[in-house]
């Protein structure tokens, strides 16, 4: 086989190499910060799970007393009346902190007449209030604040009275 003088030479054959190539030391600085970003994330979930604060359910008792309850005994639930409409099963419960930050609401449990006494009571029951305070700050409907220490609240003997 002759070789045709005429032909051009061929060029000499060179590795394709991407772009990104003669550049590791940013290809390797994007790979850490994005697996960087991926860790601090996965943290950060964890941490919001396992991290909540403590709570407890502030429970206790409203007596409504006077001329404001129906009379008798008749083991049905009582509720306020003649101004005191609003003291009833389902009647808000909202708890304040120290600073008179609201930080959790529930509500009145069903009414209970006491035959012997004259009185109706509501159990309270206020779910999800953060510890941590010295002091809560209890309203029953917009019938003004009453304070219950930690220990009271904690306990599950919060007590006001009406009428």
């Amino acid at each position: 086989m002759t070789m045709n003088e005429d032909a051009p030479a061929a060029e000499p054959v060179t590795a394709i190499r991407p772009k990104w190539w003669g550049r590791p030391l940013a290809a390797g600085v994007a790979g850490l910060a994005i697996g960087a970003g991926a860790v601090g994330s996965a943290w950060a979930i964890q941490a919001s799970q396992t991290h909540k604060a403590a709570v407890f359910t502030l429970r206790g008792k409203m007596t409504l007393t006077g001329d404001h309850i129906p009379s008798g005994d008749t083991g049905e639930q009582c509720t306020g009346y003649k101004g005191y409409d609003d003291i009833s099963e389902g009647a808000s419960v909202t708890v304040y902190d120290t600073g008179s930050k609201l930080i959790a609401k529930g509500a009145l449990g069903a009414g209970n007449p006491d035959g012997v006494s004259g009185v109706c009571e509501f159990h309270v029951k206020v779910p999800d209030v953060p510890k941590g305070e010295k002091f809560y700050q209890v309203e029953v409907s917009h019938r003004g604040k009453i304070s219950a220490t930690a220990e009271e609240a904690e306990r599950g003997e919060f007590a006001a009275s009406l009428g």
